[in-house]
């Protein structure tokens, strides 16, 4: 039991850093590129992300296991804010397929308490897939404007006309 849960939760590590290093990329991105709601948007992801790392890793220790800390995959090198939230959602949705499989195992494996970890990861992911679906949503109705609007506001900002 221990052994598959701990090699299941070191694949949220995996995936999770994965996701830290891919949105805090794409918040640097958007936030050179003026895009403030976008910039934060990643940025809090990534936040949320670190926090799973944090709960898998506080199960691994307790399982008696060791923490591999190791992405799963490099980072991709898009800075076109549409492909951005596409790739975002994508790298969610197989979150939620991949987080919803192994809670299945655990339970098989008769683990609730990592059973568990795993519904709040699913929850955790679906609300990101949502948050960057309403984004592509918010594209394809305003286009380059809404884009546009975040840069504008942060020339109100910075000049201070924004007061």
């Amino acid at each position: 039991m221990r052994e598959k849960s701990i090699e299941l939760l070191n694949g949220v590590v995996a995936d999770e850093l994965s996701a830290i290093h891919q949105y805090m990329y794409f918040h640097f991105h958007c936030d050179d590129q003026g895009y403030d709601l976008l910039a934060g948007l990643f940025k809090k992801t990534s936040i949320d992300e670190m926090l799973h790392v944090e709960v898998a890793a506080e199960r691994i220790l307790f399982l008696g296991g060791d923490v591999e800390m190791k992405p799963a995959q490099e980072v991709e090198k898009i800075t076109d804010v549409r492909e951005m939230l596409v790739m975002a959602r994508k790298m969610e949705e197989e979150s939620v397929q991949e987080y919803n499989e192994w809670a299945n195992l655990a339970s098989q494996n008769n683990d609730a308490a990592t059973r568990k970890i795993f519904e709040e990861l699913v929850a955790d992911e679906e609300r990101h897939y949502d948050q960057y679906d309403q984004e592509i949503d918010n594209l394809d109705r305003f286009g380059e404007k809404y884009l546009v609007l975040q840069s504008i506001e942060r020339s109100k900002a910075i000049s201070g006309k924004g007061e």
